[in-house]
């Protein structure tokens, strides 16, 4: 926790006033058991209404300046609590946005998301806690112990017994909670995994009709969800009432020996209905202070979880001497570039690759599924670092580029088409937020995608549902292509962009992609060897390795593999 103080720093003027609000409120509360004992043993037994009257309203402001207490410390430490979760979970957001695919890789979705919500919660409500009940527990316990000494020492003694058996119990459940609290985060974490994979792939389920089994396995997630959640809150609930039964007890030990003080003159009637309510507020305040402890247990584990995103060293960064200058030409050269993915084992996924390509040269990679295409074009914009080997732009090494002015000048198309929630128009200006009207209806018109954005009754302002739900594949394809058009890159990454598209579509985006980006450095990464046929180079990768590379007439004469593969679509075409 001390970690994450530091987000509560900038409101740390409503932090401390919601203390010193806590402590007035504190002292109004233990001033009413004597101000009560007072009537009760001078008014009530002397008959003097005026006392009694003038104690009572007395009493009655006491209680208003409580409540303005308590109502401030709720105030301030809520305005506190609030804000440190706020800019907690926008600092996590903030370093998640700034992972390399590495990074991303050790944190499945759902774990993130969990964090950045469940567990945010838990640790807010805990720092809201701290400034109000772990406040006012200690200080009214304190204060209470010491006005039963006050009113009679030898009474108090039965604190003496009933204080450590409150302790222990406490340590007990602190000690098997926090293992289970831990364990519920965890459970939480599959449970959204399994939620968000099914309403991705919604579709999916319906078309195989597995609805039953993906019922089947929420219902497990949930279940284990349920049962770790059981044994948590039972232990919790076993501390209610082995604390209730402790401060039971000490009641009736209080009114016994009180009884057996007032009947021997040694106490007034008063001072013991004082003394237990000083020893209700002590029980109280203890109970109050061990559901606190458990809630900072539980709150530890969620700690844990947000550090290790906190606290997560981001492999991709700048370094020292990088510097900012853009991409100007878009030269770029593989020299023995071989990679793997962290913690895999068997052999790279990429070896020994070597190949350059000039300024404006369109080059194809072609391969099958699992040769290490998308990994290769991955490595351009540096989602990750190559295991062995140099990558260079423009004759820079890409580590001597910021990554803002390097990724500035890449454009990408990637496999899967991510859309957001918002227009049409919005989701093509992502590619350049300053770009006018004009431009982005250029940019739609070379993807091949303004005929159908103008056929819909909104057109550019048409709402997209979450991931471009509303649309086809290919409509989403040749939105992404405007998107990554309207950048104006000086490297475009095509990764498998016009699967959806049919070849008459794809061609035309082709033709215009010349025309619009002639001195663009283009990478397309294809299945369909109609994408690759125009290309200046294509590579063949067979098994994370270049088998071949030359234009697609070299290559037909002398390289079996792309043999096999031109033929093998040739031959379903003319079927």
């Amino acid at each position: 926790m001390k970690k994450l103080a530091v987000y509560m720093k900038p409101y740390w003027k409503t932090a401390v006033l919601a203390p010193v609000m806590m402590l007035l409120e504190v002292v109004m509360d233990l001033l009413q058991p004597t101000l009560m004992a007072s009537i009760i043993d001078r008014g009530i037994a002397n008959g003097d209404m005026d006392y009694i009257i003038r104690t009572g309203l007395l009493m009655v402001g006491v209680a208003a300046i409580g409540m303005l207490g308590g109502a401030g410390c709720t105030l301030c430490s809520s305005i506190a609590s609030q804000s440190f979760g706020t800019d907690l979970r926008l600092e996590m957001f903030r370093r998640i946005q700034t992972f390399s695919f590495d990074n991303l890789d050790k944190f499945n979705t759902a774990s993130l998301i969990t964090r950045l919500t469940s567990d945010v919660m838990q640790v807010q409500t805990v720092a809201l806690a701290m400034m109000r009940m772990l406040v006012r527990a200690p200080l009214l316990s304190i204060g209470g112990i010491i006005m039963a000494l006050a009113i009679n020492p030898g009474l108090a003694l039965i604190l003496l017994f009933t204080v450590p058996l409150l302790v222990v119990t406490l340590a007990v459940v602190i000690k098997k909670g926090f293992p289970l609290f831990s364990a519920v985060q965890k459970k939480l974490d599959r449970l959204n995994a399994v939620m968000r994979e099914n309403l991705t792939g919604v579709r999916v389920v319906k078309a195989f009709v597995r609805s039953g089994f993906e019922q089947e396995r929420f219902g497990a997630a949930n279940s284990d969800l349920r049962s770790i959640t059981v044994r948590a809150s039972r232990m919790v609930g076993m501390t209610m009432p082995v604390m209730m039964l402790i401060m039971n007890l000490s009641m009736v030990a209080v009114v016994w020996f009180g009884g057996l003080r007032v009947h021997a003159g040694g106490m007034q009637i008063g001072q013991v209905m004082a003394f237990i309510n000083y020893m209700v507020q002590i029980l109280f305040s203890l109970m109050m202070l061990a559901f606190m402890l458990i809630m900072v247990s539980r709150a530890k584990a969620s700690v844990e979880r947000i550090n290790e995103v906190l606290d997560t060293d981001v492999r991709i960064k700048d370094s020292v001497n990088a510097d900012a200058e853009p991409i100007q030409a878009g030269q770029v050269d593989f020299d023995n570039v071989s990679f793997r993915y962290e913690g895999a084992g068997g052999a790279p996924v990429l070896k020994n690759i070597t190949f350059s390509a000039s300024a404006g040269e369109t080059v194809a990679i072609l391969g099958s599924t699992g040769s290490g295409k998308s990994t290769l074009v991955n490595l351009l914009p540096r989602f990750y670092e190559p295991s062995e080997g140099h990558i260079r732009v423009d004759g820079r090494d890409l580590k001597d580029i910021k990554l803002s002015a390097l990724r500035q000048s890449i454009s990408l198309v990637l496999q899967e088409s991510i859309l957001f929630t918002g227009t049409i128009r919005e989701n093509i200006r992502w590619g350049d937020s300053q770009a006018s009207e004009e431009a982005i209806v250029e940019a739609a018109k070379a993807a091949q995608a303004h005929d159908f954005i103008v056929s819909f009754p909104d057109g550019y302002e048409t709402l997209l549902g979450q991931r471009g739900v509303n649309l086809s594949g290919g409509q989403k394809q040749r939105l992404s292509i405007a998107r990554a058009l309207l950048k104006k890159p000086r490297i475009l990454v095509l990764d498998d962009s016009t699967s959806a598209v049919d070849m008459v579509t794809e061609a035309r985006i082709q033709a215009a992609l010349k025309e619009r980006l002639a001195g663009t450095t283009v990478f397309v990464v294809a299945q369909r060897i109609s994408s690759v046929l125009e290309a200046d180079k294509i590579l063949v990768l067979e098994d994370g390795e270049i088998m071949d590379m030359g234009t697609h007439h070299e290559l037909l004469l002398r390289c079996p593999v792309y043999q096999d593969i031109y033929h093998s679509q040739i031959g379903e075409e003319v079927v």
